[in-house]
């Protein structure tokens, strides 16, 4: 388990998470159970990232990363700015999601112009998300980042935060066409129908059954989601219905006012 030894700055974002560097020097965007969006969105991210990379998604690296009281004593910046006051970040259990890389060596960026964007070496990401944002029900749109190291021609997408994954602290599934879109819809222009949605349909119907998601569950600190084991389980049997819904929530986003897949025949 990490440990965070020293908060670097803050991030953007209603969580109001924390850039941190941990005592491998790692770095990871680290997320409290105390932040404005509740315990919930911790648990969705570790439930979320862990089953997006199984279906073969650039997602980052994530872990329980240990807070200690200390370091958030000794740190005046690790606050929750809550209404007109704000309290301290809570100590124990907190989620991480590893940046890639230095900050200091690696670029990173929440926007690319559209000639970066184009070139980006793993475009066919978007759509493989998609595909895990309407399985998951994911009421926000989709975020990434773009990265790349010095020695890198090109950027490389991730996929971040799947906070409001199950309708964040709701986990229910309100599904609508328009949810868990990217907002630049240029990223779906390779899209041509739902055989442009493989591997992924096949991966989320076939490949991810029971196991996997008891798996990923385990790996969830109860407090993150009040010890309430018993809705734990119903999202999970959730999910695992709603495996043969996904087809036709792409589809009825494509008949969606908002023309996504433009090249879709």
């Amino acid at each position: 388990m990490p440990l965070a030894v020293e908060q670097i700055r803050r991030m953007r974002g209603g969580a109001q998470s924390h850039l941190m560097r941990c005592a491998d020097d790692s770095y990871y965007v680290v997320k409290f159970r105390n932040n404005p969006q509740g315990g919930r969105i911790l648990a969705n991210e570790l439930l979320g990232t862990r089953l997006a990379a199984r279906m073969g998604l650039s997602t980052p690296s994530v872990a329980v990363v240990e807070v200690r009281e200390d370091l958030i004593e000794g740190t005046e910046e690790l606050v929750m700015q809550l209404g007109r006051g704000r309290a301290r970040c809570e100590a124990g259990l907190a989620f991480g999601s590893r940046y890639p890389g230095s900050p200091a060596e690696t670029e990173v960026y929440d926007f690319l112009p559209d000639e970066q964007l184009r070139e980006t070496e793993n475009l066919g990401d978007f759509c493989g998300m998609l595909v895990f944002d309407k399985w998951t029900c994911n009421t926000n749109g989709r975020q990434a980042i773009f990265f790349r190291s010095p020695e890198q021609p090109c950027y490389r997408a991730q996929m971040i935060d799947q906070g409001f994954c199950f309708n964040a602290g709701e986990w229910n599934f309100p599904d609508a066409p328009l949810r868990g879109l990217y907002a630049r819809h240029r990223v779906y222009q390779s899209v041509r129908g739902l055989d442009s949605f493989e591997p992924w349909l096949t991966r989320v119907e076939t490949k991810i059954g029971e196991a996997a998601l008891d798996d990923a569950a385990k790996e969830i600190p109860p407090e993150w989601y009040g010890s309430d084991i018993d809705a734990l389980m119903q999202l999970l049997e959730h999910l695992l219905r709603r495996r043969k819904l996904v087809r036709d929530l792409i589809v009825s986003a494509w008949k969606s006012s908002a023309q996504p897949f433009p090249n879709w025949k």
